[in-house]
């Protein structure tokens, strides 16, 4: 054994050996205490890389979510607004029912058309001043609004709210009038022109919508057929648009009682309804010679009639004058008759009818129903070869709806309060769709803040796992650590008594 005393390598080796369980002992302590694995980059350069990156997404989701909770907070005060203006069309929807019905005095009228005034004023005022942090919501700037919901570029929704100031909101009318044509022919064969649809030549199209195919059929125009071809089209129902169809006439002359007691012929007066032309179709009634026809009589033949063939067709005796009503459908009238027959004024029974049919010759008279087509948003229709303003629906063949808002109801008159009647509801369902858009994305700001709190959740695990220490594990390798420093200790004292061996010798 060789002893030397200018350098001691065994307690050279074990200070080094205790120095590394120091350091090994010190960072095991600051992990313990801190709670964070990674001390430093040269702990675990590659884990503190990849901790960082989830930290920053983990903070980009939070402030994502913090941005949905500012949108759907503006989102909510705006569908709380546009639900009040829902409430408020609502009243005057039934004010304008009230006012349509006929019962009413002018002065009744007049003080339900001051009230909606100030609905509207009071609409109008919703629209301009609901508002989020300076930002106006519901009078059409809030569009094209980009909410940034994501920990990444251009993860973001964009949400738009149209405009439901009153004077925005209403209906887009097509008004088409129905006209009134009389003629000396038989009915079948005066319906040609503009009064005739052939769905093979003649054109129906509402909002881009081509409806003649459905129609399919020859015969006279009929107001009707085309609202329930409008109503049943899917495609304009998901546009908003639908229409309705009414037809009444008043006869233009008060009744004078047919007489044909002193007549040798007979003659027959028929009543059609719809779109068909023949004879069988029609309601007929006869005045053979020597009898005569009171507004009452014809009255009862035409409503037995109507029940018999199932038509669609009401008569009344209204101050003496014959009141023909159906739900749109087109009414014809013909009188046909026989030498030596009494004279029929067509004006007796049709509204708007002019001439008089004398013994052994024939005339007839149609007026076709008033077409109403009401859209949320503008639309174009063509009625190419079925309209014009004088014949047929009684309106240009082709053009635009016209826009009423809610400041053009006019509740005065019926006529004038069935159409605020329509406009005020399709207001209302342009409305309700502006507020159910709302709602959607209200859910769907909800679903993704949702999704992100989970996201959000799960990237602080996953830094946890990396950056942050196992308690467990870390106190085991403190433990040990603490007794490798003892015995360290230890056999560096017994390294350094090694020398005093020398001395033994130098006795």
């Amino acid at each position: 054994m060789a002893l030397r005393i200018n350098f001691n390598a065994e307690a050279s080796v074990t200070h080094t050996a205790l120095l590394r369980n120091e350091r090994a002992m010190n960072k095991s302590l600051l992990r313990i205490s801190t709670g964070n694995r990674i001390l430093s980059a040269a702990d675990d350069a590659a884990g503190l890389f990849i901790a960082d990156q989830l930290s920053t997404v983990a903070a980009a989701l939070d402030q994502g979510n913090r941005n949905i909770q500012t949108g759907i907070s503006a989102l909510q005060i705006a569908e709380t607004n546009v639900g009040q203006i829902f409430e408020k069309l609502q009243t005057i929807y039934t004010k304008a029912q009230s006012a349509a019905n006929d019962i009413n005095d002018p002065n009744a009228r007049a003080a339900l058309q001051r009230d909606i005034a100030n609905i509207v004023d009071a609409i109008q005022k919703i629209g301009t001043d609901t508002e989020y942090n300076g930002i106006k919501l519901l009078d059409g700037t809030f569009a094209g609004k980009v909410i940034h919901y994501g920990a990444r570029a251009d993860q973001t929704i964009t949400t738009s709210i149209s405009n439901v100031k009153a004077n925005a909101i209403g209906a887009y009318v097509i008004e088409a009038k129905g006209a009134v044509a009389s003629s000396t022919a038989a009915y079948a064969t005066s319906i040609t022109g503009n009064w005739q649809f052939d769905s093979s030549a003649d054109t129906v199209t509402v909002g881009g919508v081509s409806l003649a195919s459905t129609l399919s059929y020859t015969g006279a125009v009929d107001a009707r057929a085309i609202a329930d071809a409008i109503n049943n089209n899917a495609n304009l129902q998901q546009a908003g648009i639908s229409a309705r169809a009414v037809n009444t006439s008043t006869a233009s002359v008060d009744w004078n009682n047919i007489d044909n007691t002193a007549a040798s012929g007979s003659l027959t007066i028929r009543f059609y309804v719809g779109k068909k032309t023949d004879t069988a179709s029609a309601i007929s009634v006869t005045v053979d010679a020597g009898k005569s026809l009171t507004l009452d009589q014809l009255v009862s033949e035409i409503n037995t009639g109507a029940s018999t063939k199932n038509l669609n067709i009401t008569a009344a005796n209204v101050g003496n004058r014959l009141v023909l009503t159906t739900q749109g459908e087109t009414i014809g009238v013909e009188v046909v008759s026989a030498t030596g027959s009494a004279a029929v004024n067509l004006g007796m029974l049709l509204e708007g009818a002019t001439g008089s049919v004398t013994a052994n010759a024939t005339g007839s008279a149609v007026k076709i129903g008033k077409l109403i087509v009401t859209g949320t948003d503008s639309y174009s229709y063509d009625f190419s070869g079925i309209a014009d303003s004088n014949s047929g629906l009684g309106v240009t063949n082709a053009g635009s709806g016209q826009f009423y808002n809610l400041y053009s109801v006019d509740v005065t008159t019926n006529a004038k309060a069935e159409l605020a009647i329509d406009i005020i509801n399709t207001a209302i369902k342009k409305v309700d769709k502006v507020r159910t858009q709302i709602g959607s994305v209200i859910n769907n700001l909800q679903a993704i803040w949702d999704g992100q709190k989970a996201s959000f959740d799960n990237t602080k695990e996953a830094e946890n796992v990396i950056r942050n220490t196992d308690f467990a594990a870390e106190m085991s390798t403190f433990t040990t650590m603490q007794i490798r420093m003892q015995s360290g200790i230890a056999m560096l004292a017994q390294a350094n008594a090694l020398p005093q061996l020398v001395l033994q010798l130098l006795r």
